[in-house]
């Protein structure tokens, strides 16, 4: 009998999400419509506390049109962490600014506000922290350092839909926030992105950015792009909006029990006053780690992945935004973090197989 693989990830499409699909299509609206108007208003009102949000059609669209619309540009720079996925340093670059990398603090893989103090200079115009693998950035110090400083806020929220610090949801804390709506992640329009913003104004220049700079066909105001989500996507994401608080729920509970059954490794602590929603469950293992990566797949058939093993600030392609930068608590969790499946679809088979297999590769070395 072939044991059934466990995936790191598994998107959850169900027989709701293909017949809202199918609505849709029998509508013969498929583009931008209502679909997408509520669900902007689902979104608010569910996940970010009634601010008014933008869908586009990626987590990427969603950050680079609130820089632009932050007037972010050429000259300026933004303080970002290097440990994340390039689409954080990348959608400043792409603005003409510099994305400045700061480090991180060791405990919850999120920005040190003590690093990012350290890297603000006369050009610097803000700070985008990431709420990494689903856990919130330390809001509060960074939210200080930016009024000390006379800086902007933004919030990489791509992995954090519902996890909040002191009862405040992400993405009620900046300029702007965005949402991934990306297939893995806690919720999925299928692709896309939500843009969370704090006034009005900042709304209104992201709905005009995303949608060739015109609010009214043909009476363009500004230079725009094309970033719209489709109807199609806005049904999914309606759906799934309903599903999410649930399917957090199992997360956490899934990461509960990893976290009283792993022996030999660090498993994620989770900061006061912080809802983790694990978008991912992240481990450190000191020795060796990737080793513990195939030997769990080939051995154990349990898929991990690896977020992320190479920083922003050693790639090619931003490696020269931070010339002879070293960031030592970066470099550590490259080298050491594995992410296991904590995703809804795990049984308690999964459970106890992910465990047996990380325990016993520890304790024998891999």
């Amino acid at each position: 009998m072939t044991t059934e693989f466990i995936p790191a990830a598994k998107p959850i499409i169900g027989d709701e999400e293909r017949a809202a699909v199918d609505g849709v299509l029998r509508s013969g609206m498929v583009a931008q419509g209502p679909q997408v108007k509520a669900f902007e208003e689902e979104f608010a009102a569910q996940l970010v506390g009634g601010r008014e949000c933008v869908a586009v059609n990626s987590g990427t669209s969603g950050l680079h049109l609130g820089l632009l619309a932050a007037g972010i540009g050429p000259g300026d720079e933004v303080i970002v962490p290097s440990f994340t996925f390039a689409a954080t340093g990348n959608s400043v670059a792409i603005t003409g600014a510099s994305p400045v990398f700061a480090d991180i603090e060791p405990d919850f893989f999120c920005m040190d506000p003590a690093s990012v103090e350290a890297s603000i200079t006369e050009r610097t115009k803000a700070i985008m922290p990431v709420h990494l693998y689903g856990h919130p950035a330390a809001m509060d110090e960074l939210l200080a350092l930016a009024e000390k400083h006379g800086l902007m806020v933004f919030e990489d929220a791509a992995q954090a839909h519902g996890a909040s610090l002191d009862g405040r949801m992400v993405g009620t804390f900046g300029t702007f926030a965005m949402f991934s709506l990306y297939p893995t992640k806690n919720m999925t329009s299928g692709e896309g992105g939500m843009v969370s913003c704090a006034d009005a104004e900042t709304a209104r220049r992201v709905r005009l950015l995303r949608n060739q700079g015109m609010e009214k066909q043909y009476a363009n105001e500004l230079v725009g792009l094309n970033n719209r989500m489709t109807d199609i996507h806005a049904s999914i994401g309606r759906v799934q909006l309903m599903k999410v608080g649930g399917w957090t729920e199992a997360r956490q509970a899934n990461a509960a029990f990893l976290d009283d059954n792993l022996e030999g490794v660090v498993v994620p602590p989770v900061a006061e006053g912080a809802v983790h929603v694990y978008h991912q469950y992240t481990i450190r293992v000191a020795e060796d780690r990737d080793r513990v990566v195939q030997a769990l797949r080939e051995e154990y058939q349990v898929g991990s992945g690896v977020y992320y093993p190479i920083p922003n600030h050693r790639l090619t392609s931003l490696a020269p935004y931070a010339p002879g930068l070293e960031l030592p608590e970066t470099e550590k969790a490259a080298a050491e973090v594995i992410s296991l499946p904590v995703h809804p679809s795990l049984t308690q088979e999964h459970l106890e197989r992910i465990v047996t297999g990380v325990n016993s590769l520890v304790k024998a070395g891999a």
